[in-house]
């Protein structure tokens, strides 16, 4: 008789250092979105990429921290996903408003690789896509 599939075990990502993790993430969730309101919503005509830029890192910050939270494997897809875009989203943002300074003489999150906030946005997806990787379950050995 055979034994149902065991789940895959690991550290989960709400643990430890995770809880670390979720906090920044939550942080910059409410920051983001609270900035991006009040700008979107009382002068979103001088500045509507920037706006909308941040808008869009609240939004990616807000499903990292739920995902992160949760820790399940859907969770952690969603985690993965949203956090590789945010880090596109810094490093493509960030390049560009070196290149093109004039598209952003208003700052976002992700203006200058997050300049503006000690370099966290850049620095954050990339300690986000390692802590899912280091609390990847590994599967159990077959009896």
């Amino acid at each position: 008789m055979s034994s149902p599939e065991q789940p895959p075990v690991g550290p989960a990502t709400g643990r430890g250092f995770g809880r670390v993790l979720i906090a920044v993430y939550a942080i910059f969730a409410v920051a983001a979105t609270a900035r991006s309101a009040v700008q979107i919503a009382t002068k979103f005509a001088e500045a509507p990429l920037a706006y909308l830029l941040s808008a869009l890192a609240a939004v990616i910050y807000l499903v990292a921290t739920v995902a992160l939270a949760r820790g399940d494997k859907t969770s952690r897809r969603v985690a993965t996903i949203s956090i590789s875009i945010e880090l596109i989203g810094v490093l493509v943002v960030g390049a560009a408003s070196l290149f093109f300074p004039d598209a952003f003489t208003v700052t976002s999150v992700w203006t200058g690789f997050g300049s503006g906030y000690g370099f966290i946005p850049l620095v954050l997806p990339i300690v986000g896509l390692w802590w899912l990787r280091h609390t990847r379950p590994q599967s159990r050995p077959k009896k």
